[in-house]
């Protein structure tokens, strides 16, 4: 007679689990500020490709690195728990050890750097050492933020500070960095490679990515309250977490229509408005979806949502 017992499942294959710590879905929402620069550069005549492809190769790696540290640091820090409603991480299941896991983050962390340098040297060369070294600096610091939101000896997501972070990274320097690293050696003074109205379409990927963070942390309050991991929605609660969503995307999206309204020159600029009823969906389900299950889905919604937005967005600015 056969035996009744279940067959326990077939281990992962290490290249599975690698590729799994990667999160490659995170990846197409890491790359939106990168083609927003390109897209904004391009359209006052200062696209380079050679930029724009380092840019987006750096930002893959930290992004990468920073989905290593998370995977490390939360299994590390109790937040990867058995209460936790997401997608087992590599650590937490076993398989990938720790060590494995520092190692990587290590491999990652270097790739960063080199792909990081070969970028500056690409956009500025022996120009403008200062420059030069103000943008290492920026460099070392998204090093330090991928790893240390949550692992080192006191990382800041757990304090509430990831959303800071990722409006900052995401928003502010993949979109303004972009940006300047190709105009910088087609204008005649540095101060006008950055023209102020660009800080707009950078604040709203800015929100648009902290959007996606905080459905993760809505679906993640209990697990995160339990391990004190003080997020945004565990200092909020539910309900505010999820009026936080509807302020994150509206703030978005009205800083793409204060751009346009500011530097409007062709009606095709208002092709980013097609992208609002899937903003609007997604703060909808975000709003009625109470269980941390059925919240998952809308992180790729989201992050999906983002890339089309940029897409619209950035083909009305050049066409």
């Amino acid at each position: 007679m056969a035996s009744s017992a279940a067959t326990p499942a077939a281990p992962i294959s290490p290249a599975k689990a690698w590729l799994s710590a990667f999160r490659p879905r995170t990846l197409p929402l890491a790359l939106a500020s990168i083609m927003a620069g390109g897209f904004l550069a391009a359209s006052n005549g200062q696209f380079r490709g050679a930029v724009v492809g380092l840019a987006a190769l750096t930002t893959i790696l930290l992004q990468i690195l920073s989905n290593l540290a998370n995977d490390y640091g939360d299994s590390q820090n109790g937040a990867d728990s058995v209460h936790r409603e997401g997608p087992q991480r590599a650590v937490q299941s076993g398989a990938i050890s720790p060590q494995q896991m520092k190692k990587g983050m290590g491999v990652f962390g270097l790739l960063s750097l080199v792909s990081g340098l070969a970028l500056l040297w690409v956009a500025l060369g022996t120009a403008g050492a200062w420059i030069f070294v103000a943008f290492f600096v920026l460099g070392l610091s998204a090093i330090w933020a991928a790893v240390n939101y949550t692992a080192g000896s006191k990382p800041y997501g757990y304090a509430g500070l990831g959303d800071l972070s990722v409006f900052i990274f995401f928003g502010i320097v993949g979109v303004c960095g972009t940006y300047f690293l190709q105009a910088y050696s087609q204008v005649p003074n540095w101060t006008e490679a950055l023209p102020l109205p660009v800080l707009l379409p950078a604040a709203a990927l800015g929100c648009f990515a902290t959007a996606v963070l905080n459905v993760n942390n809505i679906r993640d309050i209990r697990s995160d309250e339990l391990a004190g991991k003080i997020t945004i929605p565990v200092r909020l609660g539910p309900v505010r977490a999820r009026r936080y969503h509807w302020l994150l995307l509206l703030l978005g999206f009205g800083c793409a229509v204060v751009y346009v309204a500011l530097t409007f020159h062709s009606p095709w600029q208002w092709l980013f408005v097609l992208a609002a009823p899937l903003l609007f969906r997604n703060a909808l389900s975000v709003w009625q979806r109470q269980d941390s299950m059925q919240l998952d889905p809308l992180l790729k919604q989201m992050a999906l949502t983002t890339l089309v937005f940029t897409l619209l967005f950035g083909l009305g600015q050049v066409l």
